[in-house]
């Protein structure tokens, strides 16, 4: 069907019938063309904020409609109450609660959806009118809703007294809807606290209720269930937990009744987390018994598999625990009564099962640890040595509760799990290995010293090593505590390492947490290499294992990374294993960039005669393979294996850095010395002789944006790394950026450009290979300039990045001919009209440059003259919303080094463009325009 009138092309008032409105609803719901249900929803929305939605909203009630009409009627009311409150005239007030309160009798059998937005709408008119035209709005409610005699001279009474139970509901529904309306209303912050008050008073009414039906025996489940909610959503006002005390018992009272479980569990959760409750501590204290008495209940539970039972004490046990625990731990005289809680939430951490499987609980209560000794090291050192005394064992035990919960299940239970519960496990774990490195702050040394003797139990004892996952649960103790805290000065280290070598590995999960448990030991190695030759073949043994990729591959890498002036001697054994791996493509590409990435710390650290024959030896099968790809067709397979080839080059590369060995060995007082000039850096070596091979992948590729990326990343990952002894590859790779750039403009050209100038302009025998290059690149992107950048945002943010760069190292390059200052202004206006953030950040960097240079240089002082207005321009047009908000920041910074280095001129014109009449926007009056300018100038 069509959407109703015409939404669009009159005022929606003249079609605003009750059939126009219902069939828009049906063409909502019903119509399964999803346009038509747009127009419907968008014309609908403006039905409701025109004045007759006041009027339409009860005729869509009537008992003849159906529900789903009746519920835009219901909410088509709230939404007037609440946000056209003032359309309606004081003395209409009275009739609408009236009508309103009829509405809700009527619908209190249902349907329910309606019946709740009713007694939303009715709670909205409450806030909007209390205390000063409603003072005893729940008391009213209440005596609405209370069942009466039929009055033979009212018609409506006698329905209205036919269902006590659906009226008992409905009360009930109406204050639970209350308090949630005032949490969720805007309100101003006078306002807000005169209601609170107003509501607060209320609560005298409301809370005998409560009770009276809680206590009850006519009262069904569902009624107490309602109670409960009732109760819930009053706590939020903040309500004293000294008058509450007595429901609340109630509440741990209902916890027997398995249909109400559930909502007491929340009710009480709710009353015992809010902060407020801590200024009663007799109420809370009154509470302890109660909580305490649940263990019983927890256990059995806990025992029958019963995990929504355990859950819910749990998190009981969590609220009052975790929310009060420095208030209870001051109240001296019931330390026992505590203790007794915290033993409660320790049984809850170590409940039986495997989390996620077969329990859920147990994380609820890592954040209880934290809280606990955050509030016991805070106290002052007398009061925490006597804390300490009491606690320290129970944190003994946690750690061995954690342990247990820690344990991975049988290989076959585990190769059973969802892969969604085997990655909730890992979160799990390392939800506690942060608790165990946390709990080390209190446990200290005597922690560690305590996991080293049980796994050397374990380890010695052939009757107990059978058991793999007990041996994996102490290593994962250690190792996620040795993984932050320095354990350098840790006496038992020594001894782990010993041990460490003995474990069986042909398990993978215990293999993969041996390999993280070395690594984390990496930084001890570096200082004890003695104790390489022991380690090191377990790592070398993992590596050749596809399942152990990640954790092998960067154990070996922080090795080589610490502790690369003592690999020497295990230099050529390294490079074997790692070469066979990669070879045979053992790992994933991306572990292999971490493995070269060691490598390259490894081959730093060797006798500088030495590197080159190793390097060339590592990396020729690569290089040959490489060749042979070049030759081949163009396909997506032949792509894949030369990025991965060039990433690895890029990836060993980015850490192979002989002077990084000078400077340590010479000391940090002494200066870095250019290598002599006889002996080049092995890598600019390598660069040289593959260099044609990489003219050759680059002239067949030269269209494929990823390999054209991933060559100059090699180059790029070079020179970061090798700095000026980058020099001798200037010329040639000069050269054919700018040919390359020339045949087929691509942004990693640009970025690479960019590198060579912030580290060669400022050598004079470079300068000349760098000035030909910036031309070249400048001149060919003008070019794409002229045409139209849009299709470009990547070039244009890294031309913008390399002329910011260029006039920061070197502005003299803009006295060659070749760069047209001018034209690249143009260039820096057009990007800052770019939506893309980066590009725009670009630009925006640029004109910082350019304009703190105009000073000093003369034609920079001409293009501003003369092109200034037109830059003042298009940033006041982008910040009156002709770009997003988001990018306001970096026009700001233009705006302000306008300001900072040609204030005058900015003056002049901002009165120029300012005063057309709708510039930079219609909405901008000429007054703020003027504000606007003096603050800019100021």
């Amino acid at each position: 069907m069509e959407p109703p009138g015409n939404p669009g092309g009159t005022p929606v008032e003249l079609e605003l019938t009750v059939e126009n409105v219902e069939s828009a609803l049906y063409q909502l719901y019903f119509d399964p063309d999803m346009e038509h249900k747009n127009v419907a929803q968008k014309w609908l929305t403006q039905a409701q904020a025109s004045a007759q939605a006041w009027h339409f909203c009860w005729a869509l009630l009537s008992p003849d409609k159906i529900p789903e009409v009746q519920f835009f009627g219901a909410s088509t009311l709230h939404t007037k109450i609440s946000r056209h409150w003032s359309d309606l005239a004081a003395d209409q007030h009275e009739s609408l609660r009236t009508q309103l309160l009829s509405h809700i009798l009527q619908f209190s059998s249902g349907p329910k959806m309606v019946l709740t937005r009713l007694c939303v709408a009715l709670a909205s008119l409450a806030l909007n009118v209390i205390p000063q035209a409603w003072s005893q709005p729940v008391a009213d409610m209440v005596r609405a809703f209370q069942p009466h005699k039929p009055d033979p001279e009212d018609g409506s009474g006698a329905k209205a007294s036919q269902d006590p139970h659906a009226h008992c509901l409905t009360l009930l529904e109406l204050l639970t809807v209350l308090p949630e309306e005032f949490q969720s209303s805007r309100l101003a912050q006078a306002r807000r606290g005169q209601l609170r008050e107003a509501l607060a008073g209320e609560w005298a009414v409301v809370c005998p209720l409560l009770r009276q039906l809680m206590q009850s025996q006519d009262s069904s489940s569902q009624v107490k269930e309602k109670v409960l909610q009732c109760l819930s959503s009053w706590v939020a006002l903040d309500v004293p937990l000294g008058e509450i005390q007595e429901l609340l018992q109630d509440c741990f009272t209902a916890l027997s009744d398995p249909e109400l479980f559930d909502a007491a569990v929340e009710t009480i959760v709710n009353a015992i987390s809010q902060p407020d409750c801590q200024r009663y501590i007799n109420a809370l204290l009154s509470l302890m018994p109660l909580v305490l008495g649940l263990y019983d209940q927890l256990k059995t539970a806990a025992q029958d598999g019963d995990m929504e039972t355990s859950h819910g004490i749990c998190r009981i046990a969590v609220a009052l625990g975790e929310t009060h625990s420095r208030v209870l731990l001051e109240q001296v005289d019931h330390w026992q009564e505590y203790l007794a809680l915290v033993n409660m939430i320790l049984f809850c951490t170590g409940i039986p099962g495997h989390y996620p499987v077969n329990e859920t609980t147990s994380s609820l209560t890592l954040t209880f640890w934290y809280t606990l000794q955050d509030d016991i090291l805070s106290f002052e050192e007398e009061k925490q040595s006597v804390y300490l005394q009491v606690y320290r064992p129970v944190y003994f035990q946690l750690v061995d509760v954690l342990l247990h919960k820690s344990h991975y299940p049988s290989q076959e239970e585990y190769a059973s799990w969802s892969s969604d519960d085997k990655e909730q496990f890992r979160i799990y774990r390392v939800d506690i290995s942060d608790t165990l490195m946390y709990v080390y702050e209190m446990l200290g040394a005597e922690l560690l010293s305590n996991l080293y003797e049980r796994l050397g139990r374990l380890l010695m004892d052939p009757q107990q090593s059978a058991v793999w996952q007990d041996t994996e649960a102490l290593l994962f103790g250690f190792q996620s505590i040795a993984e932050t805290i320095d354990v350098n000065y840790s006496d038992v280290i020594p001894g782990l390492i010993g041990l460490i070598p003995r474990i069986n590995i042909s398990n993978i999960l215990l293999a993969d947490t041996v390999m993280y448990t070395i690594g984390s030991l990496a930084e001890w190695l570096a200082d004890h290499p003695v104790m390489l030759g022991g380690i090191l073949p377990m790592v070398l043994q993992g590596l050749a294992k596809p399942e152990l990729s990640v954790s092998s591959v960067s154990t070996l890498k922080r090795i080589c990374r610490e502790c690369r002036y003592d690999l020497g001697p295990y230099a050529q054994e390294i490079l074997t294993v790692s070469q066979d791996v990669l070879v045979k493509e053992v790992h994933k590409s991306s572990q292999c960039m971490w493995l070269m990435q060691g490598l390259g710390f490894l081959l730093s650290a060797l006798p500088s005669e030495e590197i080159l024959g190793r390097l060339h030896s590592l990396i020729t099968p690569h290089i040959q393979q490489l060749d042979t790809l070049a030759q081949q067709e163009l396909n997506a397979t032949n792509k894949q294996s030369i990025i991965h080839i060039v990433g690895m080059l890029a990836s060993l590369f980015t850490t192979l850095d002989i002077n990084r060995q000078a400077d340590c060995l010479e000391g940090a007082a002494s200066s870095r010395l250019p290598a002599p000039q006889s002996t080049q850096n092995p890598v600019v070596v390598v660069l040289q002789q593959v260099f044609t091979l990489i003219q050759t992948i680059l002239s067949k590729w030269l269209h494929d944006s990823e390999v054209v990326e991933a060559v100059c990343g090699v180059f790029d990952k070079s020179v970061r790394t090798l700095l000026h002894d980058f020099g001798p590859m200037v010329p040639q790779l000069g050269e054919m950026l700018g040919e390359i750039y020339s045949a087929f403009p691509q942004a990693s050209a640009l970025d690479l450009a960019r590198q060579m100038v912030h580290i060669f302009a400022g050598e004079e025998h470079h300068i000349s290979h760098i000035r030909s290059l910036t031309e070249v690149l400048t001149s060919t992107t003008l070019t794409i300039f002229q045409q139209g950048p849009r299709d470009h945002p990547d070039i244009a943010e890294s031309f913008m990045d390399l002329h910011a760069q260029i006039l920061k190292r070197k502005p003299d390059l803009y006295l060659s001919e070749q760069l047209d200052v001018k034209a690249l202004f143009y260039c820096g206006i057009l990007s800052l009209k770019f939506p893309e953030t980066p590009t725009v950040k670009a630009a925006s960097q640029f004109f910082t440059e350019f304009l703190s240079r105009c000073k000093d240089m003369p034609s920079f002082g001409d293009v501003l003259q003369r092109d200034g207005k037109l830059l003042t321009e298009t940033v006041l047009q982008a910040v009156g919303g002709e770009s997003p908000s988001s990018l306001t920041e970096h026009f700001s910074e233009v705006l302000l080094n306008l300001s900072r280095h040609c204030p005058a001129l900015l003056s002049q014109w901002l009165k120029e463009t300012l005063q057309t009449p709708g510039f930079p926007c219609a909405q901008v009056t000429a007054e703020q325009k003027h504000t606007f300018s003096q603050q800019l100038l100021r």
